[in-house]
Parts: structure tokens; sequence; C-alpha cells
């Protein structure tokens, strides 16, 4: 395979796998494989919209908005951890509003829990963020094998071929950030490890 097939492979990989997507991946797996399949479409439909718009669709609009005023290109803008840190507020803010309404409408703790991990995780890299650059994206993809562990020990089912998988997804992930030269090989498993932590303790005992 040439490099620039490789190159637009990594692309394609970091886009369809960026981090504001794990709010919505861990929604649809519960609808798909736990007893809140039983609630009725309408309920399904409000709280995906609900989700949607505030962990993907809000703070991208926000982002981009943020990058444009900046004058940054897609690709790099946000390359230097020095240009991170209003992403990362806006995500979490957005994640916070939607936590919130969540609260106010009485929506199952399963559901929350989740957007409540991936505040979480935005959090920790945050801060991390202020001495050393992570992979967020790595940081998601962990955020999801910490959540399926979680689910693993309140619903009592054997994960580990769903565990398999994301290792497999996140290896795909973490590699195709270092083909572009977004991180190195340290900051690709640190940002999974803190995914996996962070998403783990806040299901489980939050």
């Amino acid at each position: 395979m040439r490099e620039k097939d490789i190159n637009l492979v990594a692309k394609i990989l970091s886009a369809v796998f960026t981090p504001l997507y794990l709010p919505v991946v861990g929604l649809l797996a519960l609808f798909a494989f736990s007893y809140l399949s039983l609630l009725h479409l309408e309920a399904k439909i409000y709280i995906f919209m609900l989700v949607l718009t505030f962990t993907i669709l809000l703070p991208t609009a926000l982002i981009r908005i943020y990058r444009r005023w900046n004058g940054w290109h897609q690709e790099g803008g946000l390359a230097f951890k020095e240009r991170r840190l209003i992403p990362y507020l806006i995500s979490i803010l957005s994640y916070l509003l939607c936590y919130y309404l969540m609260l106010r409408n009485h929506i199952p703790y399963a559901i929350v829990s989740i957007v409540m991990a991936s505040m979480m995780i935005q959090v920790v890299c945050a801060v991390i963020n202020h001495w050393w650059k992570i992979s967020a994206h790595t940081a998601a993809i962990g955020g999801v094998m910490g959540i399926i562990m979680a689910f693993a020990e309140i619903f009592s089912f054997n994960p580990v071929w769903w565990l398999c998988l994301v290792l497999i997804l996140a290896g795909m992930v973490g590699t195709s950030r270092m083909i572009l030269k977004q991180h190195s090989l340290a900051e690709v498993v640190v940002g999974f490890l803190v995914g996996v932590f962070s998403a783990f303790v806040s299901v489980l005992f939050f």
C-alpha cells in the first residue's frame, strides 16, 4: 500500500472515531443490548436527539467556529496542546448541559452514566493537556472499553468478545494518529489508559 493510501485510511479512521462520538455509541449499545431496549420509540428518539445535540452537534459547531475565528485549518489547527484548552472547555460545558437536562428529565441512570463518563474523560484530558498533549481519540476508544467493563460488572454479562473488538479498533485508531504525526506512542497509550480508567470509575462508582 502506498504512503498516500495509508495516510488516507488514517484520516478516515481519525474522522470516523472522533472523540465526540463516544456517548452516542454507548447509547445505541444500551438501546440494543440492555433492558433499555424496552423503552418506547418516542422516548428513545428524544433521548437520542438530546445526546446527539449536546455531545456532537453543539460542540462540533462551536469548535469549528473557534477554529475559523483563529484561522486554523481542520487537520493541524489543534495539533499544539496550547490550542486545545478552549475546545476542551466547549466540550465539557456541552456535556455538562446534557447531563443537567438528563437529570431534570429523569432519564435512566445507565444512560446518564455514559455522558458523565465521557465528561470525566474530557476533564481529565484537559487537566493533563496543561502539561502534556495526550490523544483524545484513544481516550475516547478507551472510554468505550471502560464503559463495557463497568456495564459487564453491573449487568453480569461476558464482555470478552466486545473487549477484543474494542482493542482492535483502539490499535487502529492509535496507529492512525501516529501515522498522521498528531501523537507519539506514549501519548496514544496514556490517552487510552486514561479513557479506560476514567470511564470505568465514573460508571461504577458515581
